[in-house]
């Protein structure tokens, strides 16, 4: 008999096993088998004996498979409350699911022995209706699978005809999920997560994914047709498909969820205009915890009405984001509200560490995972911890922006900097702000191999990129990863399989104009010239079959006649032209500087 997964000394289970052993003989003791007996044993709060398979990992299984058979309406009553590895729902799915397959014995620490035959119980429920519950994001995606993570034992063990049995110990379910999650006070007062901050393990990453798989979205992690433009094999991770567009509902559903219920009834409130804020709003209002917005006057209308339709009271207040924050905090104190705002507490990385358990199930033989850093990093923290659980040759790269090195100065420095330069502009969001923690400092710089600083003109060409090539509308922060690769930063990555996570999608409509066009120039595929030509009949009409001979579209004209410095009766024609690229913008310019000498190249 082999043991495993278990936290007892080896003398408290060699006694256990004795005790077995004298109650059941070895011809009892096979699955199938009528002959049920149980023992009290007041040392072991439950024990369970199954066929190659721990007890965790089996109601994880369970649990998934029975969520993957359930209808959406189903899930519509779900409460929050009740927890697949509490003993009596774990009991439930093992006689339910493997009646014939599965002998259990239950040892309580009351010394009541209870004896469970597989018939006589009842039918496998959801749960009664409750204040909170779960929301869902249109029709549920397939769950994260437990079997492929190292810490959950392997699926062989269901299938294959294994001889030894295992044993497995586990307490409650509060210290299996939350053993290092730090539960949060019931103090309405507190109004950050920082001191109960501590750095995450792989345990807690696993339990966040099985806890949120129901609330997220599994992306789709897909090959990309920039693979052969950059010589190397890449996958993107499209996080921007969340309902609210960004990856930060990984982190924020796992944070509510993890609230005491009596401080979801009295809600949570959050300050300014961030994806962050976005992401509180729906998933609260979906849990149904009040939740509050405080946004200043100069918010975008387009924003403000968004994140009412997620279900937030949303209130306008002050002319900066400070005065937002100053306000808000001041109604929590006064209402006992919860004010969150995004911090590296563990229950948020962890949250956001399951992108990096997603991408490496979801792509095999992975050599580099590149990730958005800046001051708000994470998301790169806490798939860093993941990733390099599974596997620690996998190399994890942060890219920032150049103009903001928040991280870089920061890891340079050993601790966050808070006097560091930041935008307000709303196109970096969280690209440029502040370094919030210890804690993802220090895994940053214990797991993360490099991080490198791009060119806004390279994130704008980013952009471009995967406007044109994955049909995808991206912010700053969720083409920046890609930047790195735009910009040539990575070299050593030729011929690699690298996976590039595209965190945000969040970019508003009057940015979207001024990026693309910004762009094109940057990419010489727009340019401007000027020059002077006699008014009289005939000459523009010459300029435009030049133009015309050398392939090139018109896109803006424009003629002034009053305002000129040359000679009279001229005119100055100024032309925006489209071109293909580069080395057909060359040619242009050749053919327009041989015809008329004296035209004047507008420099981007």
């Amino acid at each position: 008999m082999s043991l495993k997964g278990t936290s007892l000394p080896q003398p408290a289970l060699e006694s256990c096993l004795q005790h077995v052993a004298h109650y059941f003989p070895p011809r009892h003791c096979r699955a199938g088998t009528s002959h049920r007996q149980v023992c009290p044993l007041p040392a072991v709060s439950q024990l369970i004996f199954a066929r190659g398979i721990t007890m965790n990992f089996a109601a994880q299984f369970l649990y998934s498979r029975v969520l993957k058979n359930r209808s959406p309406r189903d899930h519509s009553g779900e409460d929050e409350d009740y927890d697949p590895f509490w003993q009596s729902y774990a009991e439930q799915l093992f006689l339910k699911n493997f009646p014939n397959k599965f002998l259990l014995f239950v040892f309580r620490d009351d010394n009541k022995i209870k004896k469970q035959d597989g018939p006589a119980l009842c039918d496998l429920h959801c749960c009664k209706d409750g204040p909170i519950r779960n929301g869902l994001i249109g029709q549920k995606q397939p769950s994260i699978n437990p079997e492929r993570l190292k810490d959950f034992g392997e699926e062989d063990y269901l299938n294959g005809d294994v001889k030894t049995w295992e044993m497995k110990i586990v307490s409650r379910n509060e210290e299996l999920l939350r053993d290092a999650l730090s539960r949060v006070p019931q103090s309405s007062s507190r109004t950050s997560l920082s001191s109960y901050n501590k750095l995450i393990r792989f345990e807690d990453i696993s339990a966040a994914a099985f806890k949120i798989q129901c609330g997220v979205q599994k992306t789709p992690c897909m090959y990309s047709r920039l693979s052969k433009q950059y010589g190397m094999d890449i996958y993107l991770k499209k996080e921007f498909l969340q309902y609210t567009g960004s990856v930060k509902e990984r982190g924020v559903l796992y944070l509510l969820t993890s609230l005491p219920q009596d401080q979801q009834r009295k809600g949570v409130i959050v300050a300014l205009d961030s994806n962050f804020s976005m992401a509180v709003a729906y998933h609260a209002s979906e849990l149904r915890i009040p939740v509050f917005v405080i946004m200043s006057t100069s918010t975008s209308p387009a924003r403000v009405k968004m994140c009412r339709e997620y279900g937030a009271m949303v209130i306008s207040y002050g002319t900066t984001a400070k005065d937002s924050q100053m306000h808000a905090r001041r109604l929590a104190q006064e209402n006992g509200y919860l004010y969150l705002e995004e911090e590296d507490s563990a229950v948020y990385l962890s949250g956001l560490g399951t992108v990096g358990l997603e991408v490496y199930e979801q792509v095999p033989k992975l050599d580099a995972v590149i990730f958005p850093a800046g001051g708000h990093c994470g998301l790169l923290a806490g798939s860093a911890a993941a990733l390099k659980h599974l596997n620690p040759h996998i190399s994890v790269i942060g890219v920032e922006s150049e103009s903001f090195p928040v991280l870089q100065q920061s890891l340079k420095a050993g601790h966050p900097l808070e006097d560091q330069a930041c935008s307000n502009h709303h196109f970096y969001g969280d690209v440029s702000g502040l370094c919030f923690g210890s804690n993802s400092l220090q895994l940053t710089g214990k797991l993360v191999e490099k991080v490198v600083a791009v060119r806004e003109e390279d994130i704008l060409i980013s952009m471009l990129r995967l406007l044109e090539y994955e049909r995808v509308t991206v912010d700053a922060e969720g083409a920046i990863g890609l930047a790195a690769l735009v910009a040539g930063k990575l070299p050593e990555l030729k011929g690699k399989r690298v996976a590039v996570v595209i965190c945000s999608g969040n970019l508003e409509l009057h940015l979207l104009q001024q990026c693309i066009a910004r762009a094109l120039t940057l990419d010489n595929r727009v340019c401007r010239f000027s020059l002077v030509l006699s008014d009289c009949p005939g000459d523009i009409s010459k300029l435009l079959e030049i133009l015309a001979r050398e392939e090139a579209r018109v896109l803006d004209i424009k003629q002034e006649r009053a305002f000129v410095t040359s000679e009279l009766f001229t005119v100055e024609v100024t032309c925006t032209m489209e071109t293909r690229d580069k080395i057909h913008t060359a040619q242009l310019r050749n053919a327009l500087l041989e015809r008329y000498p004296t035209a004047a190249w507008m420099e981007r």
